[in-house]
């Protein structure tokens, strides 16, 4: 069994913090105090601690749009993504990157969609066609990059 991962980050609301999670992407909350609360985010523990937000920049690549580093996020089914989507989109979330499909027809076929929190953290959520292909290589992804041990053939590191 894959074990969850804890991400802990700040936040400088918890009350829009909590309406955000909780009732706009639908996680479950956990344990709280006044000063943090737990998140069940998509089966892995998120702790939300009242603070000043990491800075991001919009420094990533994802095809021909630049997005926010650091950001975090989860790996869903296409169903619960879609679902997903469509309540971001309801709540009147801005999207960073709507909804889109990368990598069609290869392995490693993804939607991914990136947004905001109210504290301004980025979040990239994804949703694969097929499960297994989280980790596939693509022929898109050999050829970007060579890398030390491949001529002609990418290394993860470009990948987000």
């Amino acid at each position: 069994m894959l074990m969850p991962f804890h991400l802990a980050i700040h936040v400088d609301d918890l009350d829009a913090a909590r309406v955000f999670y909780g009732e706009v992407l639908g996680c479950r909350e956990g344990r709280s105090a006044a000063t943090w609360v737990d998140f069940d985010f998509f089966g892995h523990q998120l702790s939300l601690h009242v603070g000043v937000p990491a800075a991001t920049a919009q420094t990533g690549q994802v095809d021909a749009h630049k997005v926010a580093m650091p950001h975090f996020g989860a790996v869903l089914d296409v169903a619960r993504f879609n679902a997903l989507a469509e309540r971001i989109a309801a709540a009147g979330v801005d999207f960073d990157l709507p909804p889109t499909l990368r990598f069609a027809g290869e392995p490693g076929a993804q939607w991914t969609m990136f947004f905001r929190d109210p504290a301004g953290n980025a979040i990239e959520i994804k949703g694969y066609v097929e499960p297994s292909g989280v980790f596939a290589v693509s022929e898109a992804t050999q050829s970007a990059t060579p890398g030390p041990d491949r001529a002609g053939s990418a290394t993860m590191a470009g990948r987000s």
